[in-house]
């Protein structure tokens, strides 16, 4: 018997760049919180924004924010993982230091960005719709450092490579979109979101589904034993799950139509 259900956001649950849940989403959510299955928002997204697009049933379901760095359940802050405030500081003048890059630094209640382009401000209040704060020193600390994104409109392909193993020794790097770059402290991910919150309910993986697309959906995939992928994941993430679907909401129905006894 399922009794947590956790899903990916951005191509999982929204699918073609979708900013808005597909209609009905909420309705099936309503309907496995009222079988005491316990759904949980996965993303690399800030809390305030999880809550907007969620917001018939904002107060009944649980969140992992910002890729595992924060989770929470009907207003409670479960946990919360901060970085280094050194390691933060010389991360976000690299960042900088690239012409075409963006800084993101992720608060609990807001983003922080000092735009270097006007459009940067527009995606991420007018079409991501984040909770955002422009600031004039994006090198100033107003709040614990946790996450701190890279954004790069032409996609990370051409930068990629100057990444790869930079920061290993010192935090989890994931890719979590075609432009953007998320960095948290080692061993932050949405998998340690998933074991937190195991542990809070007191539920076995065993009793715990996940849908993901992405790398930085992996970890979460390995800690529950009913993964999926979506059918336009990459092949690498598809060999990590045992099952495929074109739409989270296909699942979910089973589910409710079989009264939670499809597994």
């Amino acid at each position: 018997m399922i009794k947590l259900i956790a899903s990916d956001l951005d191509g999982t649950l929204l699918l073609h760049g979708a900013q808005t849940l597909p209609e009905g989403t909420c309705e099936l959510i309503h309907k496995l919180t009222e079988m005491g299955i316990i759904f949980v928002a996965a993303s690399g997204r800030q809390y305030p924004n999880l809550r907007r697009l969620f917001a018939p049933v904002a107060d009944e379901i649980g969140y992992i924010c910002e890729n595992g760095c924060m989770a929470f359940y009907k207003g409670k802050k479960i946990y919360k993982e901060t970085m280094d405030d050194h390691v933060a500081q010389v991360l976000m003048h690299d960042i900088w230091a690239e012409e075409t890059s963006e800084v993101l630094l992720s608060g609990e209640d807001t983003s922080y960005i000092q735009p270097k382009k006007e459009d940067y401000l527009v995606l991420l209040r007018d079409v991501v719709k984040n909770n955002v704060t422009v600031v004039d020193d994006i090198f100033e600390k107003r709040e614990e450092y946790f996450k701190i994104s890279l954004y790069d409109e032409a996609g990370l392909d051409a930068i990629l490579p100057k990444w790869q193993g930079r920061y290993d020794d010192r935090l989890k790097v994931v890719v979590s979109g075609r432009e953007w770059l998320d960095f948290m402290s080692k061993g932050v991910h949405k998998g340690l979101a998933i074991q937190r919150l195991q542990e809070y309910f007191g539920i076995s993986p065993e009793e715990c589904m996940a849908f993901g697309d992405n790398y930085n959906d992996i970890e979460m995939l390995q800690n529950v034993k009913y993964n999926y992928v979506m059918e336009n994941a990459p092949e690498e993430i598809k060999k990590t799950s045992q099952y495929v679907t074109s739409t989270v909401e296909d699942v979910l129905k089973k589910i409710i139509d079989s009264g939670n006894t499809l597994y």
